[in-house]
Parts: structure tokens; sequence; C-alpha cells
């Protein structure tokens, strides 16, 4: 037995079944080992959760190479960090003790501030902006698990989009009560049943573009 086979464990357990079902006992049983061997390896509950998030943190980034842009490594690094949330959905649950200070989640942050080694900005403009984008990468990742939650647990794809939802809304949306929404359920851009107008695409797209915009336009006032 080994530290990374009982976290392989654990991580197993929780992508299955969530974090709450992860406990010392549990994953020692699925080891075929007692509860008190796993903890000459691991001292408590915590420290397996922390390593359970470090293991998490060891994303496939490529390396950050000379004369690449900083906006194709900060979109990688969102794009990646959106991914591992979603197929470990339990991560997002875990709390957020502190900064980082594991290998794996440091390395992370070491990825983030690579992309941006070229740019005229300072250590806490740097961090700032991974920070920005940490965060979107979270916001996104979790919404997208939690959909996939509700669809795994018996909710229909239309209960998020659709004619269904679409007719729901019409009813409940009246033009008095709702004045600025009432437009967007009607034309269907709401529920995102009329695809024809849409100029935006993807929303996590446009969304993480603009984050990319508005950083652009801060170098570009910088100048």
């Amino acid at each position: 037995m080994s530290i990374e086979q009982i976290v392989d464990a654990a991580i197993a357990i929780a992508d299955q079944e969530g974090i709450a079902a992860v406990s010392m006992n549990r994953v020692a049983a699925s080891l075929g080992f007692t509860t008190m061997s796993l903890y000459r390896y691991i001292p408590s509950k915590d420290d397996l959760l922390l390593l359970m998030q470090d293991a998490v943190c060891d994303m496939p980034f490529a390396p950050v190479t000379e004369g690449r842009h900083w906006r194709d490594g900060l979109r990688e690094y969102v794009r990646i960090s959106v991914g591992a949330m979603v197929k470990h959905a339990w991560y997002g649950d875990l709390p957020i003790s502190g900064v980082p200070i594991t290998p794996n989640n440091l390395q992370v942050v070491d990825y983030a501030l690579g992309t941006m080694r070229e740019l005229p900005l300072n250590d806490y403009e740097k961090m700032s902006l991974v920070l920005l984008a940490s965060s979107y990468a979270r916001s996104v990742g979790i919404i997208q698990r939690d959909i996939e939650r509700a669809i795994r647990a018996g909710a229909s794809p239309g209960a998020f989009s659709g004619m269904d939802y679409t007719e729901a809304l019409r009813h409940l949306v009246t033009e008095e009560r709702y004045p600025n929404l009432h437009p967007l359920v009607m034309s269907g851009a709401y529920t995102e049943e009329n695809t024809e107008e849409n100029t935006v695409g993807n929303d996590f797209d446009f969304g993480l573009e603009r984050i990319l915009d508005g950083i652009e336009f801060y170098l570009n006032a910088k100048k």
C-alpha cells in the first residue's frame, strides 16, 4: 500500500458517490486493509482531502513556450481547469482554506503566471489576474457540474432549455412584472431556443473571451 494508492481509491469513491462518501473506513475497506493501517500513511481525513485536491491539480498543461500569445495560455488554463472540475464533480465542494501550498496546486499557479511572463504587469497585477481566471473557471465548472448532476438524478435536459421550459416561462414571465426579462423570453434567447439570432455562440467561450478582452484593454491602457 502507498499514499498514491490511498488517494486514488479515495478519488474513485468521490467520483462515484461524492465527497461525503469518503471516509478513512470506506477507503480502507475498498483497498482491503484496516482503517488503522491507513493512518500509518495519512494522519487524518483532512490530510486525505488535501492530497485528493492536489492530485486533481495534476493537470495536462502544455509547456509555456516562447512566442506563445498570453491569450492562448490563459485560455488553456481556464479550459483545463473547468474540465478537471467537471470530471471530478466533488472538487468544487471542497472548501478553500487558504493560498495554494501543495505541489500540484502550486504548479497550476506557476503555469498561469507563466502565461503572463512577458506582460508589463507587476506581481500583484499578475496574481489578481490569476485569481480572476481561476474564479471564472471555478464558477463555470460548478455550474456545468450541477447541471450534469441534476440530469443524472433524473431531470430532463429540457429542464434547462428547450420548448417545454420556454412555454412555461412565457406564462410566468409577464411584461408587467419582468419588463427587462420578458422580451428575451419571448424571443427565445433566454432559453437558447432561438439559435438563428445568436451572435454570441457558447456562453462559456463568450465570457472567457470578454475577460481576455478586458485584460488586453488594460494592457493597452498601460502603454
